[in-house]
């Protein structure tokens, strides 16, 4: 290990060996004095000496990490609690290009109720100070706050505007309209409207069952004093009340309280859902992104959006359900312990019903993320600025507004072919998206793979008179120097003058020809962004269609065998199931009924499987 670290550095040697056996921070720069990564240890020496094992033993990212790590910083603490506690204020503070973050996590919106104004209101801060108001959130963005705010108007008659109450003023329309209990003009009573901000933080607690029956009570004091006409307004506010909780409820039947946290990955980020469940019901959710998750372990994904996610929520409940297990577990709840006040357990479920919302949170994942992407590829402002930045950091003559990407994908080089996808303007331009077999290379020879499907594509000349002739301002391979340079040959030996560029998945590196090194970009680049949306849309389309040539060549392949079912009848049988299981798991008379054959021959399909 200090052979290994002598030869990058003797100061980092030096460092080292002095490094304390004691819980703390350590925090690594580059040779430009940069944080580029901070991590918190239980016993420092040996956790900062891990790193500099054998590279065979680190992922590519702590790899690259370490390749760029020029002097170690540290600092002792008290306890691990301390030291987690230290390690996310570096990051806040410094943001480290190697660390997984929440995205924007400084500017996530809350709603506050100042309770140290006579007549507080509800209103949305992105700020979080210990200042005695009541703070709901953070929420994942400005719509879903003001979604919350606008319900909590419809339903409770709070003041919202920003009047000076100190002079008693004429009531505003919302009064007319029973929106509000009007401050403004002193006929409110005090305890009344303590009353009303007592319900609205009951809601937003998720207490929902807890203000029907004081509203319930109300209703009847009120109806009791022959205030019919307030016992009226309060009856329909209990019934839009309900009708915001009955979309509410879950079939699962979950006693107390808990957050149910889930995500999946996509390259360089993760998309995290946490639904918030309170008295039986799903009382809201909340998606938000993570950045630096490639190559993570989902346990240190988990770990991170837990501690920075906790770190500024105000409402902690005394359950988390989570996908995956968490890092140094009785560290985190001890910390939570001491956030809320009282004890936090965290469980990673299996089965039943708290695996099933699981489940349900992992689904909505999967389906935020999609809607992100799709936000990410129509939004014209991001696209013009991700164009306007590629055509600046890749020298080229004007912004790529038509770019197209290339993939291989086999397996041992079994069914192996290519794809071609175009973005336009940063949009998927589906109808000129191509596949192609490969016809001429035997074997797992990438290389030789990539260049057939150049050579095929960029045979056409310009005067080819279809979409063939559409000439490309850049075109991007899946992969590194090695790709790259594959894909060159073929331009030279077709005299094809087009930019080219490659994007490496392992930290996200561009590679351009007649450049040594690769120009690496900020995550938060759109430009780079826009690369990783066209890189992966382009494998998207490759592995689809090598599934869809290796599932036909398996079906044909265990169908060969069965005496009297010849090609059409297996074509038939695929078209009707999709897969072998599928016929397998049919009955005689379904396949009787769906696929044509007759009752014998069904049976020996069902016999030869």
């Amino acid at each position: 290990m200090n052979k290994i670290a002598e030869a990058k550095s003797p100061t980092i040697a030096e460092q080292l060996k002095r490094l304390p056996h004691r819980p703390g921070v350590y925090i690594y720069r580059d040779a430009a004095k940069k944080v580029i990564y901070v991590g918190k240890a239980k016993d420092l020496h040996n956790r900062v000496r891990s790193y500099f094992q054998s590279p065979a033993k680190l992922t590519p990212k702590t790899q690259s990490l370490v390749e760029h790590i020029d002097n170690i910083d540290f600092f002792i603490a008290n306890s691990e609690q301390e030291a987690l506690i230290m390690e996310l204020n570096f990051i806040k503070q410094y943001r480290p290009h190697y660390n997984i973050m929440l995205k924007d996590d400084k500017s996530f919106p809350y709603l506050k109720i100042d309770l140290n104004e006579k007549w507080p209101r509800v209103y949305v801060t992105r700020r979080f100070e210990q200042d005695g108001g009541r703070y709901f959130g953070p929420f994942s963005n400005g719509g879903s706050v003001k979604q919350t705010l606008r319900i909590v108007k419809r339903l409770f008659p709070l003041r919202f505007c920003s009047r000076d109450l100190n002079k008693p003023s004429r009531p505003c329309l919302e009064y007319h309209l029973g929106h509000c209990l009007a401050p403004c003009t002193s006929e409110v009573k005090p305890d009344d409207y303590a009353q009303v901000i007592k319900e609205v933080t009951l809601f937003l607690e998720g207490k929902r069952d807890n203000v029907i029956k004081e509203l319930h009570e109300k209703m009847n004091r009120a109806s009791d004093a022959m205030d019919y006409e307030g016992a009226a307004r309060i009856r329909d506010q209990i019934q839009s009340m309900h009708q915001v909780i009955e979309g509410e409820r879950i079939a699962a039947v979950i006693r107390g309280d808990e957050d149910v946290i889930a995500f999946v990955e996509e390259g360089d980020r993760a998309y995290v859902q946490v639904f918030f469940v309170r008295e039986n019901k799903l009382t809201g959710r909340e998606g938000f992104l993570m950045q630096g998750a490639r190559q993570e372990e989902p346990s240190k994904i988990m770990t991170g959006f837990i501690q920075q996610y906790y770190s500024s929520s105000p409402q902690i409940p005394p359950l988390l359900l989570l996908q995956y297990p968490v890092e140094d577990k009785e560290v985190l709840r001890e910390w939570l312990k001491g956030k809320r006040g009282g004890a936090v357990n965290i469980e990673v479920p299996r089965k039943g019903v708290k695996k099933q919302l699981i489940d349900t949170a992992t689904e909505n994942a999967r389906l935020g993320l999609e809607q992100i992407k799709i936000k990410e590829i129509t939004s014209g402002k991001s696209v013009d600025d991700a164009l306007t930045e590629l055509e600046t950091v890749l020298k080229l003559p004007g912004p790529p507004e038509r770019m197209e990407a290339y993939d291989i994908s086999n397996i041992q080089g079994t069914s192996a072919v290519g794809s071609m996808v175009v973005f336009e303007k940063g949009r998927p331009k589906t109808a000129h998206y191509r596949r192609f077999r490969i016809k001429t290379v035997e074997g797992a020879n990438d290389y030789a793979m990539l260049q057939e499907v150049l050579r095929r594509r960029f045979k056409h000349g310009d005067n080819a008179g279809d979409t063939w002739s559409i000439k490309p301002d850049l075109v991007l391979i899946d992969g590194g120097k090695g790709q790259l340079n594959a894909a060159r040959e073929v331009f030279e030996e077709l005299n094809v003058t087009v930019p080219l560029a490659s994007l490496a998945k392992e930290n996200e590196e561009i590679f351009v020809p007649k450049r040594p090194k690769p120009i690496i970009l900020s995550r938060s680049s759109a430009g780079l962004q826009l690369l990783q949306q066209l890189r992966d849309e382009a494998h998207r389309f490759a592995i689809s269609y090598f599934s869809s040539l290796h599932r036909k060549k398996s079906f044909a392949s265990v169908m060969d065998g069965i005496p009297g079912i010849g090609p059409r009848r297996k074509s038939a049988l695929l078209r009707q199931f999709g897969s072998v299981q599928r016929i397998r798991e049919a009955t005689v008379d379904e396949l009787v009924a769906a696929a044509g054959v007759s009752s014998a021959q069904a049976k020996k399909i069902k016999e030869y499987l």
